[in-house]
């Protein structure tokens, strides 16, 4: 990597660095559920469990079960 484009990445890094904090009238916008990246957190749990009980291993998300579906 050259030294120009370590420079031009580094500034594009620190120019997306906020200048303020967050405020605590602003962080209710941040916590809203349509925020979230899994915004439906059962639908979520079950698409899991139906993966690794189809895998018979686990995502990372979790221990893993058998084939069968049962823990």
């Amino acid at each position: 990597m050259t030294r120009a484009t370590f420079i031009i990445i580094a500034a594009l890094l620190i120019g997306c660095a906020p200048l303020t904090p967050v405020q605590p009238w602003e962080k209710g916008d941040l916590a809203r559920k349509s925020m979230t990246l899994e915004p439906d957190r059962l639908g979520a749990a079950y698409a899991e469990h139906t993966y690794t009980s189809k895998e018979g291993a686990s995502g990372g998300a979790g221990v893993g079960g058998g084939g069968c579906g049962c823990n």
